[in-house]
Order: C-alpha cells, then structure tokens, then sequence
C-alpha cells in the first residue's frame, strides 16, 4: 500500500521508510499545507496532520507527532519537544536546554503517536514509547534530536540513542514500537 508520510522532517521520514516496509512511504507533495501543532497531546497533532494530508491527497496518509517526557521536569518538554528551547531552535539548543534543566540519570520516555487515515477516512492511533535516562552529556553523532542525551533502558551497554546502529534503534525507539503496531492494525 502507498502511505502519504504527513511530515516535512526529512530525518523522520528516513526512519519511517524501513520500519513500515512493505508499505511504500511518499513523500508529502510540496504544494499540502500541514496544520500548526496546537495540540495538547501528541495524538491531536499526529491526528490533525495525517487528516489533512489525506484529505489533500486523496490517499492513505500517516503522521506522526514525537518528543520526549522528562520526569524531573513534569514530563516536559512533551508535545513541545521540538520548540522547548524556543519557537525555531535547534536540535542542538534544544538538546543543551533539557541538559541544563534536567538532572543526569534521571528518567526520561520518547513517545509517539502514529496515527493512519484510510482513504475513506477511517481512522487507526497507535503509540509507541521507549524509556530510558538522561546522560550527564551527549555523546554519538546518530539519530537526531534528544538521542545523543538518551541512554535506552533496553540497551544496557551505556551507548546512547546516536550511538546504535539504524537496525538497533529501529526495534527498540518509539516509532519502531509505533511503527510495528500500525503494522498489526492493518495485518501487515
């Protein structure tokens, strides 16, 4: 099945694309305006997107809305993981803020919400979560966002999330948990 991917995040899209093989993933066409996150969960965003690529494309259509919860900090930054630094920081800014604020080994939780809109607007929401700690500083050059600070609970060697390899972080991360449900939803 063809599946519209409701993101403009180019590194997003590289980890959809084998976690939801068979399905073929494409890209969103450049001309379909997708809604702010307004939401105050990550399922109203991941909802809100993936209907308005649907109803713009005419096609089966996913998005997903992701971050991360950290205890210390009331499970902030959450749905605004991506402007918790401010409204167009950085990954990088974004990543230092959370160092900043948040005590090393503490606790932390990446969550995703996928949600998949049929081309008769059927709807299926799934979450993924993946927990783990936050390291005293970054380490690895993979992955992007939050991963070189989070260290997985399922992977006890101590490398972070930017220092597994795709296949690791795929059958541990949250969109990979995500991922394989929407998968079982639709009998894939």
């Amino acid at each position: 099945m063809k599946l519209v991917l409701a993101t403009r995040n180019a590194h997003k899209a590289r980890e959809f694309e084998p976690l939801l093989a068979p399905h073929e993933i494409l890209a969103l066409p450049a001309d379909v305006r997708l809604p702010p996150e307004t939401g105050d969960t990550f399922a109203a965003n991941a909802l809100d997107k993936a209907r308005a690529a649907a109803r713009a494309t005419g096609l089966p259509a996913i998005a997903d809305d992701s971050g991360i919860e950290a205890a210390a900090l009331g499970g902030a930054p959450g749905v605004r993981s991506a402007r918790f630094a401010g409204e167009h920081a950085t990954d990088d800014e974004n990543l230092k803020k959370l160092l900043h604020e948040a005590p090393a080994g503490s606790a932390l939780a990446y969550v995703c919400a996928l949600a998949y809109i049929d081309a008769d607007g059927g709807e299926q929401l799934v979450e993924g979560r993946c927990t783990g700690t936050l390291a005293a500083e970054p380490r690895g050059d993979g992955g992007f966002g939050y991963d070189p600070a989070f260290l997985p609970d399922d992977i006890p060697d101590g490398r972070t999330m930017a220092q597994l390899d795709a296949a690791e972080k795929g059958a541990i991360s949250h969109r990979g948990r995500a991922a394989r449900a929407l998968l079982a939803r639709l009998g894939a």
